[in-house]
């Protein structure tokens, strides 16, 4: 639904050849604070909006398939979160696209797998670095002039490491170990000597 409303956004700023900028993120102005739910609508050209689409998609379908039962808590945590931080701390320009969204669940699947020691989370945490590895670069100004908001890449990485700490309680969780062998054999010791006592 998301990234078919980015689509149609996209085509009609397209075809009617409209600079709709001024929705995105203008920060610490009241104009551009709509922008905090409005920007991740917004794209630059068919090539940013491809580029943030296809990685939205692949880690949404992720955080709702291994965490649906706290997924829309989370992306709307880091869907306020993120824009909200941009807004305050991002330098004075129009910030527009999905890119903090998209470091935003990246940082959550990385880091709520770490933290919670479960084997198949884990595993998830291994493919976002496999994948998406190289997008902790874009969250520095490395480049002088930099096109891209690396506030928003930055506030958008923050807010998923956030969101992965307070929910680190919900969702799935490493199941509790069995028990040992020892343990098992101890049980097993002991109940035959309690029915003896009892018979004396």
């Amino acid at each position: 639904m998301v990234v078919l409303l980015m689509f149609s956004v996209q085509l009609i700023s397209s075809l009617e050849e409209w600079d709709i900028s001024f929705l995105g993120v203008k920060p610490r102005s009241l104009q551009g604070l709509p922008g905090v739910l409005l920007s991740p609508f917004i794209h630059a050209g068919w090539q940013h909006f491809f580029n943030n689409a296809v990685s939205f998609s692949v880690l949404a379908v992720t955080l709702f398939y291994f965490y649906r039962e706290i997924a829309y808590r989370v992306f709307g945590v880091i869907y306020l979160m993120a824009g909200l931080w941009l807004w305050v701390g991002g330098r004075d320009a129009w910030h527009i696209g999905a890119s903090g969204l998209v470091y935003g669940l990246a940082s959550f699947l990385f880091v709520s797998g770490v933290i919670r020691k479960h084997i198949p989370l884990m595993a998830v945490s291994l493919f976002v670095v496999f994948l998406y590895g190289s997008l902790v670069w874009g969250m520095f100004p490395l480049a002088y002039n930099m096109p891209h908001s690396w506030e928003g890449h930055f506030w958008g990485f923050i807010a998923g490491v956030v969101a992965a700490i307070v929910y680190r309680k919900d969702g799935p969780q490493k199941p509790p170990p069995p028990f040992d062998d020892e343990d098992e054999e101890e049980i097993i010791r002991e109940l035959p000597g309690e029915h003896k006592s009892g018979q004396l």
